[in-house]
């Protein structure tokens, strides 16, 4: 078993900021929400000031050394680890990127308990000594394949979970169509909301929730179309509501288009390009994942 890695910040008290409050100084210059502060005062070492366990209420002076602890100290998630294969893209001491295959589960639920990106991880984490919970900030659908962020604390979380629907988080993927859209480029804007009489479908409506996915075509072969599209909302099923409203739905999307699984056996749908601010330093960070063989295999 490798040794526990346990993630910590650390700020010194600059001297603008002496005489503030701990409180103040974990909001103001770490970043951290009330719901993260609340979460960590409460453990032995989840506060320290000059290695001492302090209340928030203290007051700090010029030079001396906040450190926080941002690692989960028990995991709560209930996700049970299960050796798995995990692709990572990318890691670091807060996020990790995975390559997800296709046919698999994000979130373990009924049927599916120690099968997904969740159990896999967890026992990534048990075996590298990583202090960390299950905390996704983003799903991606069972049949859909490619990438995925997955954060290792829950500051980190909240963090990149504000980057979603903004130009800090941006997602491209690449689906091949049955048909094709209307022009060569452009902008579906339409609500989705529950399909009529289906607890799983989805439709655009008129009183669904706001939806946008920006198109382009990249490449034909018969009847079929490659084409890339960027999530400008996120809503559940988006690009595949988005492709059947346009007449080319998916290729092997079983629930709004045609199953065909001499064809492809999962609607073809990649999740192909990210971006994404790293949630401690700002960074930006950059992430691509090839097209997987089955969606290639449409288009040769």
């Amino acid at each position: 078993m490798a040794a526990r890695q346990v993630r910590r910040v650390r700020l010194t008290v600059p001297p603008e900021r002496a005489g503030q409050r701990v409180d103040t100084l974990l909001r103001k210059e770490l970043g951290l929400s009330g719901t993260v502060i609340r979460r960590i005062k409460w453990l032995p070492d989840g506060i320290l000031l000059d290695g001492e366990r302090v209340f928030t209420s203290q007051r700090a002076e010029a030079g001396q050394v906040l450190t926080v602890r941002l690692s989960d100290p028990e995991v709560r998630s209930g996700v049970v680890p299960t050796p798995g294969p995990l692709d990572i893209v990318y890691e670091d001491r807060d996020l990790l990127v995975v390559n997800k295959a296709p046919g698999v589960l994000v979130h373990p639920g009924v049927g599916h308990f120690s099968d997904t990106i969740g159990n896999f991880l967890m026992e990534y984490y048990r075996t590298q000594g990583i202090e960390a919970g299950f905390h996704p900030v983003h799903r991606l659908d069972k049949g859909t394949s490619g990438l995925l962020v997955v954060a290792k604390h829950p500051h980190a979380q909240e963090k990149l979970k504000g980057q979603l629907h903004t130009a800090a988080f941006r997602r491209t993927y690449l689906a091949v169509c049955l048909g094709s859209p209307p022009e060569e480029t452009g902008e579906v804007d339409a609500p989705i909301g529950m399909a009529e009489g289906s607890i799983l479908a989805r439709a655009v409506r008129p009183d669904g929730q706001p939806a946008r996915t920006r198109y382009q075509v990249l490449a034909r072969r018969g009847d079929r179309t490659l084409v890339r599209l960027e999530l400008v909302t996120g809503r559940t099923h988006q690009i595949r509501v988005h492709m059947a409203h346009l007449g080319c739905p998916l290729a092997g999307d079983f629930l709004y288009g045609a199953e065909d699984p001499a064809l492809i056996g999962r609607p073809a749908l990649h999740s192909w390009k990210l971006e994404v601010r790293q949630p401690i330093t700002g960074a930006l960070l950059s992430f691509q994942a090839a097209l997987p063989e089955d969606m290639r295999r449409l288009m040769a």
